[in-house]
């Protein structure tokens, strides 16, 4: 893309050294005769016209001298006009100059109030940059921290499975004891409840001829040996029942 217009550019260039650039000199000469000529051919027409009226005819060194004269003073009068424009344009110039010198002023004050924020900038840039770094590092503590107890967390809650299983195993063992001891409990009171009616029966037996004999003696005599059989054959004659000692068993 660039190659064709370099080339194009160079011959642009080739062509105005060879074509323009050798009558540069030579317009500017040109149009500079052209102003004096037209200034000359103004001031002989004046001069001719002038003469023609007082009827004079002057001769040749004379015409020259006037000639010289009117464009001296038409050039000076160019001149003075051109010094004019020259001295508004410097005017201007200098106005502009002190425009711009107030302009380059504010810029410049401008640009030091900008490089004094900047500065600012830079200490608070630093700062946050320090203050990110020191938070980087808390966090990346913080994340350490969070990873270890995440891990004690995990183990805590592991224990807490295995006590848990381990709580609801001695439950159920206890559960199952306590069922053990229920229901020897209940065959003990059972056989018991058995023992009492069978000791109710042969009791019944033995104060049938006491009654017989005489109603004073045989409640006097039933009485003892009620309590003589329950503090006798219960726990002589059947020591296998005891309910201390199937607990103990149990």
């Amino acid at each position: 893309m660039g190659s064709w217009r370099n080339h194009v550019r160079a011959r642009l260039q080739q062509r105005d050294l060879k074509e323009k650039l050798p009558f540069l000199g030579v317009f500017t000469s040109l149009s500079r005769l052209e102003d004096r000529f037209e200034i000359r051919s103004q001031i002989l027409d004046d001069f001719q016209s002038k003469s023609l009226e007082h009827g004079r005819i002057e001769d040749v060194g004379t015409r020259l001298l006037h000639l010289q004269l009117r464009e001296s003073e038409h050039l000076e009068k160019k001149l003075s006009q051109t010094v004019s424009d020259l001295t508004t344009v410097l005017n201007l110039k200098e106005a502009e100059r002190h425009y711009w010198q107030s302009r380059m002023s504010q810029y410049r004050q401008e640009a030091l109030t900008l490089a004094r924020g900047s500065n600012t900038l830079k200490a608070t840039l630093s700062e946050f940059e320090f203050t990110i770094e020191c938070q980087s590092k808390e966090l990346a503590a913080l994340r350490v921290e969070q990873k270890a107890l995440k891990e004690a967390l995990a183990q805590a809650r592991t224990e807490k499975e295995r006590l848990l299983q381990r709580w609801m195993e001695e439950k159920m063992e206890e559960a199952d004891r306590l069922n053990k001891y229920n229901d020897s409990q209940e065959r003990w009171q059972h056989l018991a409840k058995k023992l009492k009616k069978q000791l109710r029966r042969e009791i019944g037996k033995e104060c049938v001829p006491i009654a017989t004999s005489s109603s004073s003696d045989a409640t006097g005599t039933c009485s003892p040996v009620i309590g003589r059989i329950n503090t006798t054959d219960v726990h002589q004659g059947h020591p296998d029942h005891n309910p201390v000692s199937a607990a103990a068993k149990d």
